[in-house]
């Protein structure tokens, strides 16, 4: 059992849904990358998800795309994500927290799929998450992440089909990463009939030890509140805060919504909405 099973089995046994927090490695530098993303730690992310930068994005919207550029104009490499990584796991609160790459698969095919496992297990990630790689392509991925004990996550979108879910749910590892709506990574304003639907569906459908976690459009308590409501067991955050980052606002800034985001997802009355 990796830390990010452990992690999602503690808060099932609380009665407590987990707050995925999001930020850009190395944005805006190596350096305040770093704070932020132990501010996010302070905060109470009960697992850190980190992006590794890439120059063909397709999945992110423009808050990250351009968190994105100035983390590679800082020189950051997928070797300083790992370097940040490993400070990371230096922390007391880091020690504990399971540590997921989002990264495309172009930097994974560069250095190669052993390599690239081989160097995440040296630093003590947990999982990894390829938008751009579809399930029915992964098994060589898949194959060296199971070999260094880290999880593969997969996502699952409204158009994803009942086999094809099945498929999905069989293969990811840690969690079901959900996509509910169309588009890129950003905020939205609420959580709709559709999402909640989507969420139900999938939640009768996958065994209901698979932990779901929702992204894409989650900005505000209240929203997390809901994902918890309609089946999820979590939610990511990440726009919200990587938007933080590019006003230059202080990591304390970050700790603090971090920490309202999840105070939410402990059980109790339902936030007020933000605006």
């Amino acid at each position: 059992m990796n830390r990010i099973e452990r992690k999602f089995q503690e808060l099932r046994a609380r009665g407590e849904g987990s707050l995925v927090g999001y930020v850009m490695a190395g944005d805006p530098d190596p350096p305040r990358s770093l704070e932020y993303a132990r501010a996010l730690l302070r905060g109470g992310v009960d697992v850190l998800e980190l992006g590794v930068p890439f120059s063909d994005p397709i999945a992110d919207g423009p808050v990250i795309q351009r968190a994105g550029v100035r983390a590679l104009r800082a020189g950051t490499t997928p070797e300083r994500v790992f370097d940040l990584v490993t400070a990371l796991r230096r922390d007391p609160r880091g020690r504990e927290v399971p540590l997921v790459l989002m990264t495309y698969y172009n930097p994974i095919l560069a250095m190669g799929e052993r390599n690239f496992c081989r160097r995440l297990a040296e630093v003590e990630a947990d999982g990894l998450i390829v938008p751009d790689l579809p399930v029915e392509e992964a098994q060589p991925l898949q194959e060296q992440a199971e070999r260094y004990r880290l999880a593969m996550i997969f996502m699952a979108t409204p158009e994803t089909d009942e086999e094809r879910l099945a498929r999905i749910a069989g293969h990811t590892r840690g969690f079901l990463y959900l996509v509910p709506r169309y588009g890129v990574t950003g905020t939205a304003t609420e959580v709709d009939e559709r999402r909640r639907r989507f969420i139900q569906r999938v939640r009768s459908r996958v065994p209901k030890e698979l932990p779901l976690v929702v992204g894409f459009g989650i900005a505000e308590p209240a929203q997390v509140r809901e994902v918890l409501r309609a089946g999820a067991d979590g939610a990511v955050v990440g726009t919200a805060f990587v938007e933080r980052i590019a006003q230059g606002a202080p990591p304390p800034a970050l700790e603090e919504l971090a920490a309202r985001l999840k105070a939410a997802t402990r059980p109790g009355p339902t936030p007020p909405r933000e605006f």
